[in-house]
C-alpha cells in the first residue's frame, strides 16, 4: 500500500515537472515538441506498443478500402501530433484562455444558432462529443460563455492527478462527475434543468445498442437516449476543431495560441422523434452526427480505441457455431 502511494506521488511529481516546462513553451515550440514526440511514437517505438495496427484497421473502416497505405500512415502520424498538442494545450489552457480573451482563440462554426437556442430553451441539455478535436477546449469555452455543466469523466487511478484534473475541469464553473457513479449526480442535474457534457465514442460492451458507425455496427451507449427521453433533454452533438496555425504576433493579445472552431453538428430534440423505437433512433442520430463531425478532420480523432471491439450477439453466435 505504501509503495502504491509513493508511486502515485512520484508520478505526480514527474507530471508537475513536465507541467512547468510546458508552461514555458511558446505556441510554435509546443507544436515542435508535439511533432518530435509523435515521431518517436510513430517511427521509433515498435508498432505493437503504439496500437498502430488498431488505428490502421479503424481508419481503413472509416476512410474506405481504397485508401492508400501512405494516407493511412500519414493520418496516424498527424493523429499523434494532434494528441500531444492536446496534452500541451490542456496544461496551458487555464493561463492562456480566460473570459476576456476567449474569442481570440475560439470561434463559432456551423450550428451556432441551434446550439444557442438549445442552451437558452429552459430545458436541460446533454452536450455529446467524442475524443475528437480538443474536447477540453470545448468544455472550457462553454464554462467561460456562462453555461456551467456537469462534466462526466472517468476517475484516474492516481488520486493526485485526479485532483489536478478536477481543479482544471472545474476552473470555469463546471462540476466534475465521476463516470463510475455519474447517474447519481447527472440525473438530479438534468431534473433541475441543468446541463451535462460527456464523451460517447467508447465501446459499450456486448449489452450496448449496435448502430452503424462508419458503416459498421458499433456497440453504443443507449443511456443517453433513455435519459434524454425521460428528462426532455436536448442533445447537442459537437466539438472544438483545431484550425490551421497562425503564430504571428498580435499586439492586442501577445503571441497567438492555438485556435479552434466550435461546431454544433446537430441538435436532437427527443420530443420530435417519430419512431417505434425512439431510443434506437436517437442513438443512431447522435452517432451519425459524431461520424460527420469526425469526417471534417479525421486526423483529430483518437483512432487507437477499439471502437468495434464488441460484435452483435447474432454474429457472435454464428462464429461460435462455425
Amino acid at each position: 500500500m505504501n509503495w502504491v502511494r509513493w508511486r502515485h506521488r512520484l508520478e505526480y511529481l514527474a507530471f508537475r515537472a513536465v507541467e512547468c516546462i510546458v508552461l514555458m513553451l511558446s505556441p510554435a515550440r509546443g507544436r515542435e515538441l508535439a511533432e518530435a514526440l509523435a515521431f518517436v511514437l510513430h517511427r521509433v517505438l515498435p508498432h505493437r506498443l503504439t496500437r498502430y495496427d488498431i488505428a490502421q484497421e479503424n481508419l481503413r473502416q472509416a476512410l474506405g478500402p481504397l485508401v492508400s497505405e501512405e494516407v493511412l500512415d500519414e493520418t496516424i502520424r498527424r493523429m499523434w501530433v494532434h494528441l500531444f498538442r492536446v496534452i500541451i494545450e490542456v496544461i496551458q489552457l487555464p493561463r492562456k484562455v480566460r473570459s476576456e480573451n476567449c474569442l481570440n482563440y475560439v470561434e463559432y462554426g456551423s450550428g451556432r444558432k441551434a446550439c444557442w437556442r438549445a442552451f437558452n430553451s429552459g430545458r436541460p441539455v446533454i452536450l455529446v462529443s467524442g475524443h475528437f478535436g480538443n474536447w477540453e477546449v470545448a468544455n472550457t469555452a462553454f464554462g467561460l460563455f456562462g453555461y456551467p455543466m456537469g462534466v462526466v469523466a472517468r476517475d484516474l487511478d492516481n488520486p493526485y492527478l485526479q485532483a489536478w484534473f478536477k481543479r482544471f475541469r472545474e476552473h470555469t464553473g463546471h462540476r466534475l462527475f465521476s463516470k463510475g457513479g455519474a447517474s447519481s449526480q447527472m440525473l438530479p442535474q438534468l431534473a433541475q434543468r441543468g446541463h451535462v457534457a460527456l464523451l460517447c465514442d467508447q465501446d459499450a460492451g456486448p449489452r450496448g445498442l449496435f448502430v452503424d458507425f462508419f458503416g459498421k455496427p458499433a456497440s453504443t451507449f443507449k443511456s443517453i437516449a433513455l435519459v434524454a427521453l425521460e428528462y426532455r433533454a436536448l442533445i447537442c452533438v459537437g466539438g472544438a476543431i483545431r484550425l490551421p496555425d497562425n503564430f504571428q504576433r498580435n499586439n492586442s493579445i501577445g503571441p497567438a495560441w492555438s485556435t479552434f472552431q466550435l461546431i454544433c453538428e446537430e441538435v436532437i430534440d427527443p420530443e420530435t422523434i417519430d419512431s417505434d423505437d425512439p431510443v434506437g433512433e436517437i442513438t443512431r442520430r447522435y452517432t451519425a452526427a459524431l461520424e460527420r463531425l469526425i469526417r471534417r478532420a479525421p486526423e483529430q480523432y483518437f483512432w487507437v480505441h477499439r471502437r468495434w471491439k464488441s460484435i452483435p450477439q447474432q454474429r457472435s453466435a454464428a462464429r461460435k457455431a462455425a
